[in-house]
């Protein structure tokens, strides 16, 4: 089982660091786009078949997959009417380079936030799924309750998602300081993963897609979060090395929520402007233990569908769930009931998501986006 992991990871890219710095790679040519969809409804029965089942009629094509009649085209196929380009043409030539990028293998990230705790099952039936899928597992904050302390690492985090640690990404989260104003035993346990230590903040490739992870406690990563701090001057950095690049962040604390436990964390409205004007695509939290989905939006909370970012409330790692208080602007789904974790099929250009939950649960959301 340790040699699936390791070869897992491997093949994912998984076991290099996450960094601070570094000129950004060559990036592949955008696909051609296809408008955002989504599956589901807000309330009620009506969602899609678990991605990795054997579908029924009417569920969405997994990406890469031979899909039915009727069903939109994959990006970059030749799809619809009209002969294929002259042989040796500009245009031959760029279908070309379009079929080879969509026939590639896409990138896949996995994973959820508030996650491993010695006084309940919910991260184990976590692993569960996590361990059915493969790809790069991420956290978003709050890894090992009640402290974050090397203790809670070793007893309830360990036994549970440090199964898949050597295919994971971690962010770090509040808990994470409660036993060292540092967080040093969260970077003790996950090393060069965590990216620089003190910092909490750093970047890696996921296949055409670039991935930047931010600290959003505020009061304890050096220099906070606002704007001219060195997170933000790093982030702004680093994001416009990657302009090419389709781009997800990864944090703990959400700037948009319906939840009733914690309010919108306001003070993180510097860096997710920094990831607007950069035109980031998408937005991964936690620290609220539920799954709620945005429409695209603004830092200011107005709806965007051409240049906004789409958030995700991914708290559903194992920790106790919370309830919802008042419904915020643009929330698309929302669930408190379900464990689970969301999984992002990345392609140049193109994303899908799917919430996974655990066994005996019936949540599901999916749907499709592109790049901006």
């Amino acid at each position: 089982m340790r040699l699936r992991w390791l070869l897992a990871a491997l093949l994912t890219g998984t076991l290099t660091g996450c960094t601070t710095g570094g000129a950004a790679p060559a990036r592949p040519a955008a696909q051609p786009t296809r408008p955002a969809t989504h599956t589901g409804s807000p309330t009620g029965p009506g969602s899609p078949a678990e991605p990795g089942s054997n579908a029924g009629p009417g569920s969405p094509a997994e990406p890469g997959s031979n899909a039915g009649p009727g069903s939109p085209a994959e990006p970059g196929s030749n799809a619809g009417p009209g002969s294929p380009a002259e042989p040796g043409s500009n245009a031959a030539r760029a279908e070309a380079t379009r079929a080879s990028q969509a026939s590639a293998a896409p990138a896949v990230l996995i994973g959820a936030g508030d996650i491993a705790t010695c006084d309940g099952t919910g991260d184990s039936r976590t692993l569960a799924v996590l361990q059915r899928f493969p790809g790069t597992v991420f956290t978003l904050g709050d890894n090992a309750y009640p402290d974050g302390s090397r203790s809670n690492f070793a007893t309830c985090y360990g036994p549970a998602w440090g199964r898949v640690k050597a295919r994971t990404r971690p962010a770090v989260g509040n808990h994470e300081y409660h036993s060292s104003r540092n967080a040093t035993p969260y970077f003790d346990y996950f090393g060069a993963a965590a990216g620089p230590r003190g910092k909490g903040y750093c970047s890696y490739e996921a296949g055409a897609w670039h991935v930047v992870v931010l600290n959003t406690s505020c009061s304890s990563v050096p220099g906070g979060c606002g704007r001219g701090s060195a997170q933000e001057h790093w982030l702004r950095a680093d994001l416009a090395a990657h302009k090419t690049a389709c781009t997800a962040a990864m944090v703990h604390h959400p700037l948009f929520t319906s939840a009733a436990t914690h309010p919108p964390a306001t003070e993180t409205r510097p860096l997710v402007q920094a990831l607007y004007d950069a035109g980031v695509e998408l937005l991964l939290a936690g620290h609220n233990h539920v799954y709620e989905r945005f429409a695209p939006q603004t830092p200011g909370g107005r709806r965007d569908t051409a240049h906004g970012i789409r958030e995700f409330v991914v708290g559903t790692g194992g920790a106790a769930l919370y309830p919802f208080g008042k419904v915020a602007a643009n929330s698309e789904r929302r669930d408190h009931k379900t464990f689970g974790v969301l999984r992002l099929t990345l392609r140049p250009g193109w994303y899908r998501w799917d919430f996974l939950h655990v066994a005996g649960g019936s949540f599901t959301d999916s749907g499709t986006g592109t790049c901006h």
